[in-house]
């Protein structure tokens, strides 16, 4: 596609392929990105095939790799991808990390030439629901609150010009039985032909639109530090506001789920008085305790297993079930992204391949809303829901017939095979930028990290963020008002619904329960001290599990400085340096201790100077998972005792089945992005 330009066969909503269903166990093996297995490896090969403008990691630099900015300010690193600015690529590689785990190489052909979708067997795990659920706030529950903010403002009359527009057109064309083919031409102008969109929907800070008059509010933080969040946070860098709320959704779903499990109820609940048994316990609901046994024993229950025959079926029944349901959100997810990517590609996607597809959909829709009257509308639809219903003794034949004849069809039919062939999800997209850097010599930098709180101050203003129709005011609101609206009031952002939201969300612990709290955890921090120093002298003994856990909490500021060629890490417990070597002929990542290179680097360098314990050639990687320095439980306890970042490792596995561990990486992420963009392997996540 890349090198082809668009062709007719691009603009129609039919597989590039028919492989998946002809010859589903077909394999398709390529080594480097040079081959270009898909249209993924292809744009980031050959650049964008509608423009001529390039950013600084679009354009080659030769043999050696081009460092651009990894432990740069932000400001200090140039323009990466030409039409995308560097704060919207860092939030898209930032959304990545947290999305990808596990990753394998997929030697069949892909659907919609797209690698990197979803495997159908993908591994559950409780984090990875979290995930997925916090994606699924970013993308379509703050999508869904965009267009209801919209939908309020049109019926609220308050922007008068732009409602009476839409009233007297729907009402002409009701009036001669043309709302059909209104409503497919509004459709056709808003996919095709995107100025539409800000003339027809002017934009607004979702969080400043009132969602029952239509009219300006004060954002729920108490000021409008962010354009795209439901609450108008302030944020250091672009996307980390709509972040931390889609992360506080879940906590707070948990939260109201623990306290229903617990039983707390705080407006029966005595005054609060020092010295009784109230103030000297913790809050129950802001531990991580059994919370639902302790509610039946409470109650004069019996909470044993043994008396509850429907514990374990009901607990194998959920469990069981999780995985499709998180499959199902990740779908949801990947379609909305999809959608958002044909709309508005971004480059080096084409900008105009998409959307004449999706508009040329509703084109036919427009044609026969000409001929077809209302009834005759309601007699087709009426006729299909009772075929649907009673129809059985026909569709199963038919779905029989179609399953052995064509096995796999409905791969054919999925809609990233037709409508929406060669739009990327965000992972695509974003591992195609990484690509693109990669393939240029020039490894995308990683996005930055910034220490301090956001600044309680509005966010700049502009016409990309808050317009009108005309020359109106937006959302009718005067100058004055909206600098009122969006200056900070720190009051605002612990407003709610009642008495009893202020009593149900607030988190108790009476003043002695705050110092056993603070015992506890000090008492939890020597442990975890005490025991991460033994681990020392269990790696001395030669203890494997120990090894692995040596450098978990860094002490290190330093080994952040490193990459993007080398990376410090520990390999079996001793301190090295993962680096990467695309100079030579088979590109490949090994693992040195040479003390060398933490002074020096591996610029420059051949093997033979780094004297490498392992070496793996790029090629030959079919299987990257991230993985944890502790347990899952042991981390939150050692994060909560500590309040310390961990650092955690990669897993590397060949294609001869060697696997090779390295931890204590601060830089994980980024290893793992840049492993998995370098070559030519089409990747399934897992």
């Amino acid at each position: 596609m890349a090198q082809r330009g668009v062709v007719y066969k691009d603009l129609l909503p039919v597989p590039d392929d028919t492989q998946a269903v002809t010859d589903p166990n077909k394999r398709e093996i390529s080594h480097s990105l040079a081959e270009e297995p898909t249209a993924s490896h292809a744009l980031a090969v050959s650049g964008p095939v509608d423009t001529h403008e390039r950013g600084a990691a679009q354009i080659s630099h030769g043999a050696e790799v081009k460092d651009l900015g990894w432990n740069e300010p932000k400001e200090k690193v140039p323009s990466l991808v030409a039409g995308l600015d560097n704060e919207e690529l860092w939030v898209l590689i930032r959304r990545f990390n947290k999305q990808m785990y596990h990753v394998k190489e997929y030697p069949h052909p892909v659907p919609g030439n797209l690698d990197l979708n979803i495997a159908d067997e993908e591994e559950f795990s409780p984090d990875k629901l979290r995930a997925n659920i916090e994606r699924l706030y970013m993308t379509v529950i703050i999508g869904f609150m965009g267009f209801g903010k919209q939908i309020v403002r049109l019926r609220s009359w308050r922007e008068t010009r732009r409602t009476a527009w839409f009233c007297s057109a729907y009402f002409v064309a009701w009036m001669f039985d043309f709302l059909v083919p209104l409503f497919a031409c509004m459709m056709i102008a808003l996919i095709a032909y995107p100025p539409s969109r800000s003339i027809l929907f002017p934009p607004a800070p979702i969080a400043l639109v009132d969602g029952k008059t239509g009219g300006v509010q004060k954002p729920k933080a108490g000021v409008l530090g962010s354009h795209d969040s439901a609450t108008g946070a302030p944020e250091n860098h672009k996307g980390e506001a709509v972040e931390a709320e889609a992360s506080n959704f879940v906590n707070s779903i948990a939260s109201v789920a623990l306290s229903s499990a617990s039983g707390k109820h705080p407006q029966s609940e005595p005054p609060a008085e020092q010295g009784t048994p109230q103030d000297s316990v913790p809050d129950p609901t802001s531990l991580a305790v059994s919370a639902s046994s302790a509610r039946v024993s409470a109650a004069g229950g019996n909470a044993a297993a043994t008396h509850d025959k429907t514990k374990v079926p009901m607990e194998t029944a959920m469990w069981t079930k999780m995985r499709p349901i998180m499959h199902g959100i990740a779908d949801v997810s990947d379609t909305w992204e999809r959608f958002g990517n044909a709309l508005s590609p971004t480059p080096p996607f084409p900008r105009e391949t998409f959307r004449l597809r999706l508009a040329a959909l509703v084109v036919p829709l427009l044609g026969m809303s000409m001929f077809v009257s209302s009834y005759m509308f309601m007699k087709g639809v009426t006729f299909g829901a009772g075929f649907g219903f009673f129809g059985d003794p026909v569709i199963q034949p038919g779905l029989r017939w179609l399953n052995r004849t064509f096995p796999h069809w409905q791969k054919l039919l999925e809609i990233r095979n037709t409508i929406l062939k060669g739009v990327p999800t965000n992972a695509q997209l974003t591992i195609t930028l990484l690509r693109m850097g990669e393939a240029n010599k020039a490894p995308l930098p990683p996005p930055p990290n910034t220490s301090h709180p956001p600044p309680d101050e509005p966010a700049d203003m502009t016409e990309e963020h808050l317009r009108s129709t005309g020359a109106d005011y937006p959302l009718n609101a005067t100058p004055g008002e909206l600098d009122a609206a969006m200056s900070h009031d720190p009051t605002v952002a612990h407003q709610t619904g009642g008495a009893d939201i202020d009593a149900s969300k607030a988190h108790k612990h009476g003043k002695k329960g705050s110092k056993i709290l603070g015992l506890f955890k000090a008492g939890i921090r020597g442990t975890v001290e005490a025991s991460l120093g033994a681990d020392r002298l269990k790696a001395t003994a030669g203890s494997e599990h120990a090894k692995n856990r040596l450098g978990v909490i860094p002490d290190d500021k330093a080994q952040q400085l490193s990459g993007p060629v080398d990376f410090a890490c520990r390999y079996h417990g001793k301190r090295g340096h993962v680096y990467i070597s695309t100079k030579a002929t088979i590109p490949c990542v090994s693992f040195s201790m040479d003390s060398k290179i933490k002074k020096e680097g591996t610029m420059n360098k051949t093997d033979e100077e780094l004297h490498p314990v392992w070496s793996v050639a790029i090629a030959d990687i079919k299987e990257l998972k991230k993985i944890g320095g502790l347990g899952w439980k042991a981390k939150l306890v050692v994060g909560w005792a500590l309040d310390r970042e961990l650092a955690d490792g990669l897993e590397i596995v060949t294609k001869t089945g060697e696997t090779w561990t390295v931890t204590a990486m601060v830089l994980r992420d980024e290893l793992f992005n840049r492993l998995i963009a370098i070559g030519g392997q089409k990747w399934e996540s897992w």
